[in-house]
């Protein structure tokens, strides 16, 4: 299989093509590197079967080419990050919007399977948890920025879906929740990794709110198995699958972690979210997946613990 995976050199884009290049597949990248990192392929650089453009998926010419030479496109290229989202709304939704508009326009001319990466941020502030794909979406007021990612995304499912109606287009919509791992960055607001590297300088350890609110961190290489899993599938078509973990964990909780786990000083501070992001800023008090729906289909089971992921993100910190 040739795969293009738009926003290729990003975190979870780079640890695709590791996963499907020792599958045997022929793999391109295209990634602009407005949030993703040539560092993260530069490993694969002269390895048979790889293959990366340094563009945005915006420049239809060269996209519409790498489609045409696919078998299957992994459309991973968004703006993410809560503090990127918040400092440029106009950005957020633009390259959400109009680059995955782009994307399944060409798709379709050539009927290639597409995997969209949504988010679990679509949930918005639902309180219907654990999130089922067929639950209902309860987003903020548009007056809040904070929320201008989830509807993005919300819309890229929409059109994509709309896509697989009524142009026949295959698409399988994945929705990812928390995913972290090496090479994420805290540059944009991912939580892990900042309070990794954090706790390695000795500088306070940053909770924002209370710390009450909980996650369910799922390991980049339980998610990347699940990604090149489903396109087998011809039952997956047309449907939406969460992928994640249902280990459940309080911000406060993993920063004491992250503490203990790296044997820092640092003391843990907590933070207002009017200070960290704006005036108003809404968060979810929890996110978790139900998971039963791609279980079924792909015998997907997270298989690495929250532990053994933040040991891996402290040594690939250590190591830098």
């Amino acid at each position: 299989m040739r795969t293009l995976n738009t926003g290729g050199a990003g975190f979870i884009g780079s640890h695709l093509a590791d996963r499907l290049l020792e599958e045997g597949h022929t793999v391109l990248v295209l990634d602009d590197l407005s949030t993703g990192s040539f560092e993260n392929i530069a490993h694969l650089k002269g390895r048979p079967g790889f293959h990366y453009v340094l563009d945005t998926v915006m420049n239809e010419r060269v996209l519409a080419e790498l489609v045409d030479q696919s078998d299957t496109v992994y459309h991973l290229a968004a703006a993410v990050g809560v503090r990127l989202i918040v400092e440029a709304p106009v950005r957020t939704i633009e390259t959400n919007v109009h680059g995955t508009e782009v994307v399944l326009k060409h798709a379709a001319k050539k009927g290639k399977l597409v995997v969209i990466a949504s988010t679990s941020e679509v949930y918005g502030k639902s309180v219907d948890v654990p999130f089922r794909e067929d639950g209902d979406l309860a987003l903020g007021a548009t007056s809040r920025h904070r929320w201008a990612y989830a509807c993005s995304k919300a819309l890229d499912e929409f059109l994509a879906l709309a896509y697989c109606r009524e142009k026949k287009l295959p698409v399988v919509i994945v929705r990812l929740f928390n995913t972290v791992g090496p090479r994420q960055t805290g540059r944009y607001g991912m939580v892990v990794p900042t309070f990794v590297q954090q706790a390695l300088a000795g500088e306070p350890i940053t909770v924002f709110g209370d710390g009450m609110q909980t996650r369910c961190f799922t390991d980049v290489s339980d998610v990347v198995w699940a990604l090149a899993s489903l396109p087998r599938k011809p039952e997956a078509v047309g449907d939406v699958f969460n992928v994640g973990n249902t280990q459940e964990v309080s911000i406060l909780q993993l920063a004491e972690r992250v503490k203990a786990l790296t044997q820092s000083p640092s003391p843990i501070v907590k933070i207002p979210y009017d200070e960290a992001y704006e005036a108003g800023f809404e968060d979810m008090p929890r996110r978790v997946p139900d998971i039963g729906k791609i279980a079924a289909l792909i015998g997907y089971q997270p298989r690495v613990d929250l532990d053994e992921t933040l040991r891996r993100v402290i040594e690939f910190y250590r190591a830098r």
